[in-house]
């Protein structure tokens, strides 16, 4: 099914064109949804009135169902498709898994080849919107995407993964770059299936049932903004993230990462499923709004185990108090929360000052981009990291991900000289904790760096264990201290920290490098069957990531798997073309398991 771009009809002989000049639609930014039957002509052909029946019913439930339940609109039937748009990615994903499931009981009915499926397309974009139609180039990307899937599959952009959640939306499957007709550039796309799945990734190394892992663990959710207004969106962000600060420096609590959290604002979701999919007891929730230049906060903390609200307030403050570096606010909210929880007070550390809130914007767009793994996408990252620093360059956090982007560029194999640019990471790291001694960020990353590097093994393990003493609720710090102890250390640490990492964080954007790292701990470990276990879901995730192919390689290869292994290295190839052993071993040290991802290259044939 084709959707052509619409085009306004010409005037009726009572609507001269006259009375159309200067009535345009309205320019919104909306999710388009196509939806078209799958071999519509065959089927037709074989028995019309059946699946024009069948069809009919369809519509109507969409209509009357479906469309209603997640906020859509129907903008037109397509015969054999139609085309809907809304306001929310989230939505969208749900109305096109739930029409999916509207011919599952009439196909039981029904032999393979009479069988009615159903495929999906679904972009973001910037449209020109009125009541009877849509109108722009994004509608057309929305039905070339759809000709992707295949029968009962909903294929969508790189737009709506960004506004939706792994394992909460759906699973996500990325399915790289695509060539579409009349479209200019490669067009990145991922499959969504039904989420399946609740809670995060079962161990098979559980923490040891110590004091410190007992604690009790809070989720801390985005509040939602009453107003409604954009400009104030971005209020509960930043008040979710002065409060995971503060509780994170407590030993007496773990505390979930914003990252995932925010999966959840505007959500009304039950404190049972963010319970499933976060693992916390408590949840800090509620809402705020905005009355000139203050800030009205209703929050409540909850025990999410028996739905019970432990305890509710209502917070005054303005909003320049929220980017002071010792916010009042904040604290109060901090303060009462952690002592309805335990009896004793939480220990305050100074916040760091907020940035702007557009500058919260491009930090946040950097971080997210600098795991794409495209290099369109990994350019655009630095762009953005480098605007942040130069805007707020006494603010430590942007310098320690400028850090990273350096150790992620060589690692992607995208870097010119790699020795001077480990050097350049760790001069960009000492500057961030020239300004922020005790950032359990900065000294997690340079620690990183020199491990990478292998010199200073010492100095490097000295600095993760401080950042995780720094912030115990550090999910990178623990990520990191568990890399060193898979590249010099003990295997059975580098297992319990790698976990540790995976668990503080269950639905962060960038899990899949997570699982990556996990990945190796597990090669070092010699369990093979985890580590490719978890190096296929990293890729499910982000299939370009070369990193997690070269695990993956090295555990087929060593579990004797040698033709999956010879197709893994294929990828490699692809994405990485000149290649080479001698190549892969200058990015960084001659750790064990980077000598046994070298030897299984050899193995498979690769040249020096």
């Amino acid at each position: 099914m084709t959707v052509p771009t619409p085009q306004r009809p010409p005037p009726t002989p009572e609507q001269p064109a006259a009375a159309l000049v200067g009535v345009l639609p309205l320019q919104q930014n909306k999710v388009v949804l196509v939806i078209d039957l799958v071999e519509s002509v065959r089927l037709m052909a074989a028995n019309e009135a059946t699946v024009v029946g069948h069809w009919h019913r369809f519509m109507q439930h969409a209509q009357s169902v479906v469309l209603p339940q997640w906020r859509g609109r129907l903008v037109k039937s397509l015969g054999d498709g139609l085309l809907a748009e809304f306001s929310s990615a989230s939505d969208a994903v749900h109305a096109a898994l739930a029409c999916h499931r509207f011919f599952d009981p009439v196909n039981t009915t029904l032999a393979g080849d009479h069988q009615l499926h159903l495929r999906a397309g679904l972009n973001g974009t910037h449209l020109y919107v009125d009541a009877s139609d849509v109108y722009g180039h994004g509608v057309n990307l929305a039905a070339r995407v759809a000709s992707l899937a295949g029968p009962g599959e909903t294929m969508v952009t790189a737009n709506i993964r960004d506004g939706i959640v792994d394992g909460v939306d759906g699973e996500l499957e990325d399915m790289g770059e695509s060539y579409l007709k009349h479209w200019p550039e490669p067009v990145r796309t991922w499959r969504v299936r039904p989420a399946e799945r609740l809670g995060v990734v079962p161990s098979k190394a559980p923490l040891p049932p110590t004091q410190e892992d007992l604690r009790p663990t809070i989720a801390v959710i985005p509040l939602d903004c009453s107003t409604g207004l954009d400009e104030h969106q971005v209020i509960g962000e930043l008040i979710a993230d002065g409060v995971i600060a503060q509780l994170s420096r407590s030993r007496q609590m773990r505390v979930i990462s914003r990252l995932s959290t925010t999966a959840f604002r505007g959500r009304g979701a039950q404190l049972s499923e963010i319970q499933a999919h976060l693992g916390s007891g408590y949840v800090l929730s509620g809402s705020y709004s905005v009355l000139g230049d203050r800030v009205v906060v209703m929050a409540e903390l909850s025990d999410a185990r028996r739905s019970d609200v432990v305890w509710a307030d209502r917070v005054v403050g303005s909003i320049a108090d929220l980017l002071q570096a010792d916010s009042q606010l904040i604290r109060e909210l901090t303060d009462s929360a952690s002592q309805a929880v335990i009896e004793n007070t939480v220990q305050r550390a100074t916040v760091l000052p907020c940035p702007q809130l557009d500058s919260n914007a491009l930090l946040l767009g950097g971080i997210a981009l600098m795991h794409r793994s495209t290099a369109r996408d990994l350019e655009r990252s630095r762009e953005l990291l480098e605007a942040v620093t130069e805007r707020h360059r006494r603010v430590a956090t942007p310098w320690a991900w400028m850090a990273k982007w350096h150790v992620l560029n060589i690692i992607q194999g995208r870097s010119g000289n790699a020795p001077s640019e480990f050097r350049q990471a760790i001069d960009i790291a000492d500057r961030a904790l020239d300004l922020e001694p005790h950032s359990s960020l900065a000294l997690a990353i340079k620690g990183h760096v020199q491990c990478h590097l292998g010199t200073q093994l010492d100095e490097s393990r000295q600095l993760l264990l401080q950042a995780t003493d720094a912030n115990p609720n550090d999910h990178t710090a623990w990520l990191y201290a568990g890399f060193w102890s898979t590249m010099w250390g003990d295997p059975a640490d580098a297992v319990r920290e790698s976990e540790r990492a995976l668990a503080l964080s269950p639905l962060d954007p960038q899990r899949f490098f997570i699982e990556m790292l996990v990945a190796h701990s597990y090669l070092m470990a010699n369990d093979l069957t985890k580590t490719i276990e978890l190096c296929q879901r990293s890729l499910q995730r982000n299939r370009y990531y070369l990193a997690t192919l070269r695990v993956l390689m090295t555990a087929q290869f060593e579990s004797g798997q040698v033709e999956q292994a010879r197709a893994t290295l294929k990828q490699l190839l692809t994405l990485q073309p000149d290649l080479t052993v001698a190549k892969f071993l200058a990015y960084g040290s001659q750790s064990p398991i980077r000598q046994r991802a070298a030897m299984a290259m050899t193995g498979l044939g690769l040249g020096h």
